[in-house]
């Protein structure tokens, strides 16, 4: 899953930033709301994480900006201010959750994923397609009752097609939720990946190749003929 940061102060950015991509997740910098803003119009993200001291218009601004747009995407907001005030209108304003700073690596990551697997989940958090058992939040994956281990960008093309299980992904979609701006990867990249899980499915679920258009994971018995 792919997290835009916005946040001004460099050290503290690359912190936060480290941490999540250590979580397993791709993550990019934004400095402003302006800058923020630009990526969000033309990229696909799944959070994020908001500082409310930016410099021009702040945070909270960027979230009310966002909401008055209708974009649905999950914000959680990082505050130095213990006013219950700023709390106050961070939620009314359409955030979703806040941290407190200074804050732990670790709750900030299972803060993320709480909110990416509420956006896009049932609320029990788990993705189940015939003998596949996907537990997105725990980063847990069980064919029958026999546990996978999966890479963490083999993690996100999972997460990425279990999320939209059913629904075509394009090879762009999966190629924006491994990548981030300091990590390119390569659409032939995408293939290998994409290949990899495939394999490590085996019969329990099947990934199947839309020519032209993306990937789309089904169940094994629902799926007709056979898969590139």
């Amino acid at each position: 899953m792919r997290i835009l940061i916005v946040e001004d102060d460099e050290l503290v950015a690359d912190a936060v930033g480290r941490g999540l991509a250590a979580a397993g997740f791709a993550v990019d910098r934004a400095p402003s709301a302006e800058a923020a803003s630009a990526a969000l119009a033309t990229e696909h993200f799944d959070l994020a994480v908001i500082d409310v001291g930016l410099p021009g218009a702040d945070g909270l601004a960027l979230v009310r900006r966002l909401r008055d747009a209708g974009s649905s995407l999950p914000v959680l907001i990082l505050t130095a201010r213990d006013a219950l005030a700023v709390k106050v209108q961070a939620l009314d304003l359409g955030a979703d959750d806040f941290l407190m700073k200074p804050f732990e690596q670790a709750e900030l990551a299972a803060r993320c994923r709480a909110l990416i697997r509420r956006a896009h989940l049932k609320a029990h958090g788990e993705v189940s397609l015939g003998g596949l058992h996907i537990d997105v939040g725990g980063r847990r994956l069980r064919i029958g009752d026999a546990p996978v281990e999966l890479t963490a960008r083999e993690w996100l093309v999972l997460e990425c097609l279990a999320l939209n299980s059913g629904r075509i992904v394009t090879k762009e979609r999966l190629q924006e939720a491994m990548a981030s701006w300091d990590r390119p990867l390569t659409p032939n990249a995408v293939e290998v990946y994409v290949s990899r899980v495939r394999a490590k499915l085996g019969a329990a679920a099947i990934i199947r190749t839309v020519r032209g258009l993306g990937y789309r994971l089904d169940e094994a018995q629902a799926a007709s003929g056979r898969h590139p």
